[in-house]
């Protein structure tokens, strides 16, 4: 967490990093006391170095019997002792023990035979030795020493605990809430940065003035409000309008994920939330930026539930307690964001909690124009370079979408060693950001190429006939993304809702990739799978959710409740037998009207599809000409490669072009020369 500029934090020390006289400073290291568990561990720690020194220490040396009978009989050994599992002496003469010589001897042996032992060391030593019985505490003191060493290890682990997360240890840190503190200068980021979204950046700039000035609103009774929730499609900007606040509103700004309060620990996020609004109350004015909110504000009591104690479930609780507990004079913001606002609580988004809802949503032409004028700042563009069409040709993209062709026209156009961005650059941009990367390097066979060709001129033949569909854009059958080829519309304005026409028209437009290829080459392929997806979803949603079908009816039978692993169906067996009806009519209603268009119109899918073979890309204006009969007059594609060619060879031909001859000298400076041979 960073602190605000300008101002200490709570652990900051004097400059000179030592604390004043007399007093022991927040940031001086105190020394712990040593209590009785800290003399306790020490002395076993000592007591294992002990045992582990004189285990490994070279003053004990086992023998044999033998030379234990030979060194007693020279006199070398005293003090014979038996065991149950040794005969141990030690030696009379110690001068060669700094040699490394062992100061005593042992013999092992077998404890099922010691009375066998005890005979011979009798007669060995005329019974001068002692006799001890097993030891307990030698059976014991592997077992002690292991408990010693686990007992040091989990006090180490204990104490690492306590000390990494300050109070409360670390156990007691799971409960701190992670969020970020931003100000005005850490953002970079203020309403001037953001476009397209003039009405969602008004009601901001309100809750900023209520911030600013809340004597101003509270003069007539009104009260700040508690919370505001941004929803939207994703890339829409909803985080950078957050940023924007915090750029703005010189308050404190608490930054944290929805997904930060989650965690295996139950009552873990619920701890967070009290400890994060704690902080913000005692920083007001302040905002919190809640971001995905949806990552614990579900619905309670929907879905699949293990049962048991939700973690989730109590984070929500913990969050509706907290934003309750707001009092008229606690100027505290809660601003969520959400790209799913209709999976959430009732009882979080209710007034008094959330009191507004702002829409952030998918920029209109102007938003578009606005958004695109604010990245190309960045840039440098060419003097080609028209944003309006580029905005016009962009319907339903979002900011982000909008930004990702800013920047990868800029790539593009790098790449190509390139003094500024062109137009050609915006617009290949915009069809890699929409439908992926040209593939023009992929080896395609002539028999798949000419189905690919036919496919997508059934396409573009009635797309261009159709006059509820889009206008048509271009047509190629280069490889990009998953696709082996590609026919692009261009609408002329944002579509908020589906008419029956446009969805009619659009239906028979991607039947007609099937339709000509199989016309051409007399069988089908999987190319036209992303088709009937689209041909299938449009008629299902007539069917289900439009009230676009006679049979049926003025009625939704498509459920809400997505939470449901297994959706209940709302409707009869008889019922779901006429939707599949429905949508099967609807699909073959679709294919018979445009494959007779495409059957009055052959000539034409015939001669885009020879020109998609010869140049492999194909503007609107080039297929309305072939499709009125009128020759392109532009190169193709192997007219281009060989001009090339022959440019490289005349290129290369001028570098190794050999100097000319010199001149020859006369006979005579060559004296006598040696005639050729008949």
């Amino acid at each position: 967490m960073s602190e605000p500029s300008g101002r200490p934090g709570p652990n900051s020390t004097p400059p000179n990093g030592k604390p004043s006289d007399g007093q022991a400073g927040p940031g001086a290291a105190v020394r712990p006391s040593r209590g009785p568990m800290g003399w306790i561990v020490l002395l076993l720690l000592g007591l294992t170095f002990i045992l582990i020194f004189q285990t490994l220490s070279p003053s004990h040396e086992s023998i044999t019997w033998d030379q234990f009978q030979t060194l007693y009989h020279e006199g070398a050994l005293d003090k014979v002792v038996l065991t149950d599992r040794a005969i141990t002496a030690e030696r009379k003469s110690l001068i060669d023990n700094d040699k490394g010589v062992a100061t005593r001897v042992s013999v092992e042996i077998n404890p099922r035979s010691n009375e066998a032992w005890v005979n011979k060391v009798d007669d060995l030593t005329h019974g001068k030795f002692k006799s001890k019985g097993p030891s307990e505490w030698t059976a014991l003191l592997p077992f002690i020493i292991m408990s010693a060493v686990l007992l040091v290890i989990f006090w180490f682990i204990f104490r690492s605990v306590r000390s990494a997360g300050g109070p409360g240890g670390m156990l007691g840190s799971f409960g701190k809430s992670r969020h970020r503190v931003l100000m005005k200068d850490a953002t970079g980021v203020t309403f001037a940065d953001v476009a397209g979204v003039d009405e969602s950046k008004e009601e901001l700039a309100e809750i900023v003035e209520f911030l600013k000035h809340p004597k101003k609103f509270m003069r007539l009774g009104g009260r700040i409000p508690r919370g505001v929730l941004l929803y939207g499609n994703p890339g829409c900007g909803k985080t950078l309008l957050a940023k924007a606040i915090a750029g703005e509103a010189d308050v404190p700004f608490f930054s944290i994920s929805g997904s930060d309060f989650v965690e295996m620990f139950v009552g873990v996020g619920a701890s967070r939330v009290r400890d994060l609004f704690k902080q913000a109350k005692e920083n007001a004015p302040c905002i919190i930026f809640l971001d995905e909110i949806d990552a614990v504000g579900r619905r309670r009591g929907g879905g699949f539930s293990s049962g048991g104690h939700d973690e989730r479930e109590q984070t929500l609780n913990a969050i509706l307690v907290e934003m309750d507990g707001f009092e008229t004079s606690d100027q505290v913001i809660v601003i969520a964001s959400t790209n799913r606002p209709d999976v959430l609580d009732p009882a979080l988004t209710r007034p008094g909690r959330f009191d507004r809802h702002v829409a952030v949503s998918l920029p209109d032409v102007k938003g578009r124009m606005e958004i695109l004028q604010v990245h190309a700042k960045k840039i440098k563009l060419g003097p080609d370079v028209d944003l309006e069409r580029v905005a016009r040709g962009t319907p339903m993209f979002s900011g982000a979408d909008l930004a990702a062709i800013v920047n990868e026209a800029a790539i593009i156009a790098t790449l190509a060693d390139k003094d500024f961005v062109e137009q050609a650059d915006l617009e290949e941009a915009r069809d890699k950001v929409k439908y992926g990367r040209q593939h023009k390097s992929k080896v395609i066979e002539e028999k798949e190429r000419v189905a690919t060709a036919y496919h997508e001129a059934g396409h573009a033949v009635l797309q261009a006939l159709l006059p509820d569909a889009d206008p048509l854009h271009k047509v190629t059958i280069i490889p990009r993304g998953n696709a082996l080829g590609a026919t692009f519309s261009l609408p002329e304005k944002d579509r908020y809702g589906y008419g029956l026409k446009w969805i009619k028209a659009t239906m028979r437009m991607v039947c007609g990739g099937r339709i000509a290829e199989l016309r051409k080459t007399g069988d089908v392929s999987s190319g036209a799978a992303m088709d009937i997806s689209q041909l299938t979803n449009l008629a299902r949603s007539m069917v289900l959710d439009w009230g676009m079908s006679d049979k049926l009816g003025f009625v939704k039978y498509s459920s809400d409740d997505e939470d449901h692993i297994v959706a209940d169906k709302a409707y009869s067996d008889d019922t779901a037998r006429m939707i599949d009806e429905e949508i099967r009519r609807y699909a073959a209603e679709a294919y018979g009207e445009a494959e007779r268009t495409l059957n009055e119109h052959w000539d034409a899918v015939v001669a885009v599809a020879e020109a998609l073979l010869k140049h492999e890309t194909l503007s609107a204006d080039e297929v309305r000409r072939l499709m009125r009969g009128e020759p392109l007059g532009k190169p193709s594609v192997s007219d281009l490669l060989a001009a090339e060619s022959r440019r490289l060879a005349q290129e290369q031909a001028a570098i190794e072009k050999p100097k000319k001859p010199e001149s020859k000298p006369a006979d005579d400076d060559f004296g006598s020369a040696i005639p050729a041979p008949a």
